[in-house]
């Protein structure tokens, strides 16, 4: 779309605060970090919620299944409106609109009502690829996989971060004199208006490419769209390899989600931990994308320096497949020694496969970067719904029967009954998800570059910033 040649970053200089790549990469990680902060804001309050609002155990499940079904439809709009009207734009009206759901999910009254609250809040989900659209835009091809990484790894944070965050907003208010049983309902609030607040930030202090706005670069003719230049969606999508990606990213940003959403009660029943000892286990493998995402894109860049682009969808089905086995040997584990060992080696495959996931989808269609990456992006959620339905399943048939067996004994044998049923029945569904995993990483190999395009990114490997100068082409009428 662009007819001059791009003064993106080469270099990712997180204190170099003067470079417009850098100010972006900060605004963009920090958004994201709210959107998902505010996404799953909820999750440390549900058992509140549900004393208040008298939610049953399928409307439990049902929250946490329309929390990820809503962002597959945003990540897919998402991305066609970014390659039109660019991520300045995109990012504003979603923080801004998308603070309105969260808000309201603070004055529910209704299990119906906080139902669709979190069906919207889902789409805030969408941040994520509005993040990978506006990193790949600032950084050039040898440093693009680590930016785009590093951005996603930090926002990813916030999907983690809010275990501590969102009790400390509730214990802050409940020190304003609030009562604790609607504290949860204040703290929702509070991060909507911060994700509002973030929407004006992003708006006044971004723009969508190193040069300038979208808007403004076509009205002066720096960017010039063309027939050549236009890529028609229908196109987009019967490109192979973006499906193939979309099935990579379910299988590990979608697990990955699946997996910390059911981690704290499977560590619970398996190893006997009480609820706050499972919780900080499960906040500190989130904490680990501050550097583990990052190190699936830098592994990413390496390799497609040395390799090629081929390189890079190698490495990537071989972090892959490490995350699927380690899954798999997690699910048979019952010393928590053991458990948490390999539950650290999947945290860190995991996170490293999405990281590397991103470090491929900038190069399969440069023109609609944007789409490629709200249809691969969606395929995490999708992958998120999939397994939290199968999981969902087999731990209902497991309760049900353990329930019909021990009728008529004391409630706390049948509850006991319950959570070893449960346990076992998510270790299953744990060790099917994590061979499906491995296949996936063997499909992966099939994405294939063209010899133009590998040629493109040798020459791209060793640039520096010196010889990305722009040069503004004259618009021949």
């Amino acid at each position: 779309m662009k007819n001059f040649e791009s003064a993106k970053a080469t270099k990712l200089e997180l204190f170099n605060f003067k470079s417009i790549p850098t100010q972006t990469f900060w605004i963009t990680s920090i958004s994201f970090f709210m959107c998902f902060f505010a996404w799953f804001g909820i999750v440390p309050f549900m058992p509140d919620v549900v004393k208040d609002l008298g939610l049953t155990p399928d409307q439990k499940w049902n929250s946490v299944i329309l929390g990820v079904a809503g962002t597959v439809f945003a990540r897919l709009l998402v991305g066609k409106l970014c390659d039109k009207y660019g991520p300045r734009l995109c990012y504003t009206w979603l923080l801004v609109l998308g603070a309105i759901p969260v808000i309201l999910c603070g004055l529910a009254q209704t299990p119906f009502q906080f139902l669709i609250c979190r069906l919207f809040i889902g789409f805030i989900g969408a941040s994520f690829v509005i993040t990978q659209v506006h990193t790949s835009l600032m950084f050039a091809p040898n440093i693009v996989g680590t930016a785009n990484a590093t951005s996603a790894g930090w926002g990813n944070l916030g999907g983690g971060a809010n275990r501590l965050g969102m009790p400390l907003i509730a214990a802050m208010v409940i020190g304003f004199g609030v009562a604790e049983a609607e504290a949860w309902r204040y703290s929702m609030i509070f991060a909507g208006l911060i994700c509002f607040l973030m929407g004006l930030v992003y708006f006044f202090f971004t723009q969508d490419t190193p040069e300038g706005n979208f808007k403004e670069l076509r009205a002066s003719g720096t960017m010039i769209p063309t027939k050549k230049d236009q890529i028609g969606f229908m196109k987009v999508i019967k490109d192979y390899r973006i499906w193939i990606l979309f099935l990579v990213y379910a299988a590990c940003f979608g697990i990955e989600l699946t997996v910390y959403g059911t981690m704290d009660d499977y560590l619970q029943n398996t190893f006997q931990l009480s609820r706050i000892t499972a919780g900080n286990i499960v906040l500190s493998f989130a904490l680990m994308n501050i550097f583990a995402r990052t190190l699936g894109g830098y592994f990413g860049d390496k390799f497609g320096k040395s390799k090629g682009l081929r390189g890079r969808v190698l490495f990537l089905s071989c972090i892959l497949a490490v995350q699927g086995i380690m899954l798999v040997a997690f699910s048979g584990i019952t010393s928590i020694v053991l458990g948490i060992l390999f539950l650290i080696l999947f945290s860190l495959s995991v996170q490293m496969a999405e990281g590397a996931t991103f470090s491929v989808v900038p190069f399969i269609n440069k023109k609609a970067i944007g789409s490629v990456s709200g249809i691969v992006g969606a395929g995490g959620n999708v992958g998120a719904f999939l397994a939290a339905l199968l999981l969902k399943y087999k731990s209902a048939v497991a309760e049900k029967a353990a329930i019909a067996s021990t009728e008529g004994l004391a409630a706390d044998a049948v509850s006991a009954a319950q959570s070893t049923a449960s346990a076992a029945a998510v270790s299953s569904g744990y060790l099917l998800i994590g061979c499906l995993v491995v296949i996936t990483a063997i499909l992966a190999l099939a994405i294939r570059f063209s010899r133009e395009d590998e040629e493109v990114s040798v020459e791209n490997a060793d640039m520096s910033l010196e010889n990305l100068i722009p040069i503004k082409v004259k618009n021949e009428s």
